[in-house]
C-alpha cells in the first residue's frame, strides 16, 4: 500500500503548529479568573458557557477515566508484539519497523502529557478529590485519540481478515467518540482542553503515519535494488 510521506508530513506538522497556535491563544484571548479558586482562563466566556451547558456528572467522568485502561491495553499489546520479533529476531534493529516507530510514537505522547502536566497551561473547572489539576489538553482525550487509530493503522497493516480490519475500526470509531463526547459533557475539562487535544493527538498520530511511510519506501527501494 503507497502512502505519501510528505503529504502525512506536512498535515502533521500543520496540525502541530496549530496545537501551538491554540495554545498561545488560550493564554491569551479573553483570560479571566473564571476558573476553581479563581485560577485564570483563556477563551472564558465560551468555556464557562460549555460548562453552565454540559454540567458536571461524576459518573460519566468516572466510567471514561477507567476506560481509559482501554488505550493503555492496546499500547500494552503492541509492546508485546515488538518484544516476541526481537526475541525471535535476536535484533531490536530487526523489530518492523512501524512496531519500531510505534513505541517511539506512544513514547513522544507520553512525554506530551508529562509536559503540560508540569506546565500547567489552566486547571481543570472542579476540584477532584479537592485538588486542583491540570486540564491542559485534555490528557485522556489525547490518550485516546493518539492510540486508536493505530489500532485501525495496524489492522489494516496486518489483518488478512476483512472482517477483522472492519471489527477493529468499527471498535476504534464509536470507542473514540463515546470517549470524547464523554470528557465534552462530564465537565471536568474546559472546552478549549478537548480541542487542543484533537489537534496534539492527530497532529502526532498523522507525524507517525508519515515515519512509516518513509520506512516502507526506503524498504522498497533497497528491495527493489
Amino acid at each position: 500500500m503507497k502512502t505519501n510521506g510528505k503529504g502525512f508530513l506536512a498535515a502533521g506538522l500543520a496540525l502541530l503548529m496549530l496545537f501551538l497556535l491554540w495554545t498561545v491563544l488560550i493564554r491569551t484571548v479573553d483570560v479571566q479568573p473564571a476558573g476553581v479558586n479563581g485560577t485564570d482562563v483563556g477563551f472564558a466566556a465560551i468555556n464557562t458557557w460549555f460548562h453552565k451547558l454540559t454540567g458536571v456528572h461524576m459518573r460519566v467522568y468516572t466510567i471514561t477515566d477507567w476506560l481509559g485502561l482501554v488505550p493503555i491495553a492496546i499500547c500494552g499489546g503492541f509492546g508485546i508484539l515488538g518484544l516476541v520479533q526481537w526475541i525471535r529476531r535476536k535484533s531490536l534493529l530487526k523489530v518492523d519497523a512501524d512496531i519500531l516507530l510505534l513505541g517511539i510514537y506512544y513514547i513522544v505522547v507520553i512525554l506530551a502529557y508529562l509536559v503540560f502536566e508540569m506546565i500547567p497551561i489552566n486547571y481543570r473547572p472542579i476540584l477532584i478529590d479537592g485538588a486542583m489539576e491540570a486540564s491542559y489538553p485534555s490528557s485522556t482525550t489525547l490518550l485516546v485519540l493518539s492510540v486508536m487509530p493505530t489500532l485501525i493503522f495496524q489492522a489494516d497493516r496486518r489483518a488478512e481478515k476483512p472482517a477483522v480490519r472492519i471489527a477493529a475500526t468499527a471498535f476504534a470509531v464509536l470507542f473514540s467518540a463515546f470517549m470524547v463526547i464523554g470528557r465534552l459533557t462530564a465537565g471536568v475539562h474546559w472546552l478549549t482542553d478537548i480541542i487542543g487535544a484533537v489537534l496534539l493527538s492527530t497532529g502526532l498520530y498523522l507525524a507517525y503515519r508519515a515515519c512509516v511511510a518513509f520506512a516502507d519506501q526506503k524498504k522498497q527501494k533497497e528491495q527493489e535494488a
